[in-house]
Formats: structure tokens, C-alpha cells, sequence
């Protein structure tokens, strides 16, 4: 399947502009980074502690209503979550508001009282405890960076130690651009989240090792041109191949935004954002440091 046909764009011309907003969008996701681990940002649970408990009605309940309930027994500070599908509403306490093993019978006492003839069953109850959140982000940096490690490992065996470079800083560019998208649109920081930075750091590693894949079949070739023409023309050549791919997924990605419910709404964002930042950064990011790289390589050795 080919959406376009054969190209001559200049994608390695454009480097420097791209470099620039790349490297604006990662100051961002390290500010972020930084936020989380003081535990600043807009944290859920999983990693500040506290209590979720999901509530399904018999008839139904606002969000409003819910919200002005607990507002009355100061409970405030209560993260509220409606799920259209069935009258539930998902409710998120952090472990400063109630003490500690009391917010789900709090909460439950508190719906009876004010909202009597709605009805509800608890259909889920989790409490997260301090140390156990503290645990996690620190468990969730750790993994982040091993991964990163791992891949320019990986890449610089399969590839080039100038391959491993670009897609790590590639990677890296991925997942600093979802934590800074967050960031910025103040979403909770959880273990959905993290799920999905994962998730999307592995499909960023596979989308460029497509466009690498051609450019070193290309390299062997010993084609005509230097590098830059070389790595511009692979990039062309897999173009339609690339967006074929980031579509299929994107497409699958969406329909879980749309359609996947309130629970994984921001996990599916997640995944929709990442496959178009992959998409970008495969392009934009990796190819172009592989061209510096390989020029700067070149001269040394002239």
C-alpha cells in the first residue's frame, strides 16, 4: 500500500529548525521530570499514595453533585472521574485528606448521607500507601533510564555506535516530549502514564530502526552522493512505508481514545500524541544527528 508516491524532500536541510524545537520540547519534559520527582506535578495516587474507590448508582448522580457531597465533609481536594457507562463515578483521594485507611468507609458514609436515594455498590476499592508511592516513582525513573541504556546498546550492536547515539537521543526525545505534554496539560502523572512512555518508547526504537534499516542497506550500496544526499534519499525511499505503519497504529490508538471509556481515556491520548511524535522524531530527530555524526566522522578522517 503506497499513500505517496516517490519523494525529493530535503528532511536533513531542515535539521536545524527541528533540532531547535526538539530540544525546547525536551527542556520542557526535564523541567517535568524534575516536577515528579519532587512529586510537584499533578501525581496520582500510584505514586503520592491515597485511595480510589469507584461507585456504581442506581440512578444517576452528577459529577457536581458528587463533588458538592464531599465538599461538605472536606473532602475538597477529591479527584472526581464520571463513567458514563453505567452511572459509576471513580473517585481518587490523596493519603493528606483522610486519615489513612478510613477514606473509603468515609466516602461510602458520606454518599449515603447526602445522596440517599441514588443507591450505589462499590464495585472497586484500592489504597496505595506512602511508601509503596514513593517506591514506584523512584522504581519508574530506574526503568525509564535502563531502557534508554538498553536500546542504545541494542542499536549500536545491530547498527552503528553513530545509530545507537541517534535513536537514543531519539528515544529519549519521545518520551521527554510525552512527559512535557503532560506537563503542560497539567494530565496525572501515573502508572497508565508511565504505561503508555514505555509503550511508546518501544515503537519509537521500532519505527526508526525501519528508517535506519534503509539507509544502512543504502550506506553498503556505496550509491553516489555523500552522506546527507545518502541518508535524505533512504528517508525518502521509506517514507510511505513510514506513514502506512504510524497510521495502522495511530487508527488503533484513536479508536481506544474514543471509544475505550473514561479509565484508559488518558493512557489512549497517550498512545495517540507518542505514535505522531515517533513518527516526527524518526524523521526529524534521528536521521539528522545520524548525519552529523557520520559527516563529523568523515572530516576526522580526511
Amino acid at each position: 500500500m503506497e499513500l505517496i508516491s516517490k519523494t525529493n524532500i530535503d528532511f536533513i536541510g531542515k535539521k536545524t529548525i527541528s533540532l531547535v524545537v526538539s530540544g525546547i520540547v525536551a527542556i520542557i519534559g526535564i523541567i517535568g521530570i524534575i516536577q515528579i520527582a519532587r512529586g510537584a506535578a499533578n501525581m496520582g495516587i500510584d505514586f503520592t499514595g491515597g485511595t480510589s474507590i469507584q461507585l456504581k448508582f442506581d440512578q444517576p448522580v452528577t459529577i457536581e453533585q458528587a463533588r458538592t457531597a464531599l465538599a461538605r465533609h472536606n473532602l475538597k481536594e477529591a479527584s472526581l472521574q464520571e463513567i458514563k457507562d453505567g452511572n459509576k463515578i471513580l473517585i481518587k483521594v490523596s493519603r493528606s485528606s483522610v486519615a489513612s485507611g478510613m477514606v473509603a468507609k468515609t466516602i461510602e458514609d458520606i454518599m449515603k448521607k447526602e445522596i440517599p436515594r441514588a443507591g450505589f455498590v462499590v464495585e472497586s476499592s484500592t489504597e496505595t500507601g506512602p511508601s509503596i508511592g514513593d517506591k514506584l516513582r523512584t522504581d519508574t525513573l530506574k526503568a525509564i533510564v535502563l531502557s534508554l541504556i538498553a536500546i542504545t546498546f541494542y542499536i549500536a550492536w545491530r547498527f552503528d555506535f553513530k545509530f545507537g547515539i541517534g535513536s537514543t537521543v531519539s528515544v529519549l526525545h519521545d518520551v521527554l516530549a510525552m512527559f512535557a505534554l503532560f506537563f503542560v496539560m497539567d494530565k496525572e502523572i501515573n502508572l497508565l502514564f508511565i504505561t503508555a512512555a514505555l509503550t511508546i518508547a518501544g515503537y519509537s526504537m521500532t519505527d526508526t530502526v525501519v528508517v535506519f534499516d534503509r539507509i544502512r542497506e543504502n550506506l553498503h550500496k556505496n550509491l553516489k552522493g555523500d552522506i546527507t544526499t545518502i541518508i535524505n534519499n533512504s528517508i525518502n525511499e521509506v517514507l510511505s512505508r513510514t506513514i502506512v505503519t504510524s497510521l495502522t497504529v495511530f487508527m488503533a490508538a484513536l479508536s481506544l481514545f474514543l471509544f475505550g471509556g473514561e479509565v484508559i481515556h488518558d493512557f489512549a491520548f497517550a498512545l495517540v500524541a507518542g505514535i505522531i511524535i515517533c513518527t516526527y522524531s524518526s524523521i526529524f530527530v534521528a536521521s539528522p544527528i545520524v548525519a552529523i555524526l557520520a559527516n563529523r566522522a568523515v572530516r576526522s578522517n580526511a
